[in-house]
């Protein structure tokens, strides 16, 4: 069963997605909260496996909120579902841990199917929204970001480099250790390797970074 905590300052919407998800035979809302810091309280207490989490609330904003969890508790994966579409709300989400970005007008067997796409590991984003969020770039710090990500994946070991693609394609540490003939644990090994070495927080981030480099 995934433990799910709904975070949205909209009753009606938080009601009608607390109905849809406990339809599921394997999720379960466990808690709702209507602004971040209430999330951060309810997370501390319920210690859910996921955080449904709206961006703009009252109080504390969920890209806050997101950080925080995040930070106290790195086993808790947090999804964002939203109105909001622009590139900055999402590249803030996903820089402060959020394992994916959807906008709330998706089909609900989608949203239900994806929420367990995040539980097992994988980064998830709304059709186009990666797209939309890499074309706000100036197209010459574009290039020189580009150049830059090569040369430091230039720098990787061959293992580290397999790893960084893997995760890129959404793979979990199990689905790399099988493919790769390693153990789960030299995957974290080198999964931590790569947090240093490139200079990242999250595998949302290292996902991200490897779609820029073999996305085309």
């Amino acid at each position: 069963m995934i433990r799910i905590l709904l975070v949205d300052d909209q009753t009606l919407i938080r009601d009608g997605i607390k109905v849809m998800l406990n339809l599921e035979p394997d999720l379960e809302v466990v808690g709702t909260a209507d602004n971040g810091e209430k999330a951060i309280e309810q997370a501390t207490v319920l210690q859910p496996d996921l955080v449904l989490m709206d961006v703009q609330m009252p109080v504390m904003d969920g890209k806050t909120a997101t950080r925080i969890i995040c930070e106290r508790f790195p086993t808790i994966k947090i999804l964002v579902l939203t109105t909001f579409d622009d590139d900055q709300n999402i590249a803030e989400s996903m820089q402060a841990g959020a394992k994916g970005y959807l906008l709330k007008d998706m089909p609900s067997e989608e949203l239900a199917q994806v929420i367990r796409f995040v539980y097992k590991g994988y980064t998830q984003m709304g059709p186009g929204l990666l797209e939309k969020m890499l074309a706000k770039v100036p197209t010459s710090e574009a290039a020189s970001q580009k150049k830059l990500s090569e040369q430091e994946y230039s720098n990787l070991t061959n293992r580290e480099q397999d790893v960084l693609r893997l995760i890129g394609v959404g793979a979990t540490n199990r689905e790399i250790a099988e493919k790769l003939y390693i153990s789960e644990g030299t995957v974290k090994t080198h999964v931590t390797h790569l947090f240093n070495r490139l200079n990242l927080k999250n595998r949302s981030q290292l996902a991200i970074y490897a779609n820029s480099l073999f996305g085309e």
